[in-house]
């Protein structure tokens, strides 16, 4: 994502599995703080229905950018 100060920042796209409705945006910073250094700790999480996947299986990360560049709802 981009930003003002820091060029880019780091989000998470978060699929909930099993309907898990529960789970909030502060849970998911916290439970990323703990695992990872401070410079790569997110900055949003965006909920989505699911991870847009090529034929083969990897993440199309152009789609992401391009939700975010849309507005994707939080």
């Amino acid at each position: 994502m981009l930003d003002e100060a820091a060029g880019e920042v780091p989000v998470a796209f978060v699929v909930r599995s099993n309907g898990n409705i529960e789970t909030t945006e502060d849970e998911i910073k916290k439970f990323v703080s703990k695992q990872v250094v401070f410079y790569k700790r997110i900055n949003r999480v965006f909920f989505i229905d699911a991870i847009p996947k090529s034929p083969s299986g990897k993440i199309l990360r152009k789609d992401l950018r391009a939700k975010l560049a849309a507005g994707v709802p939080n």
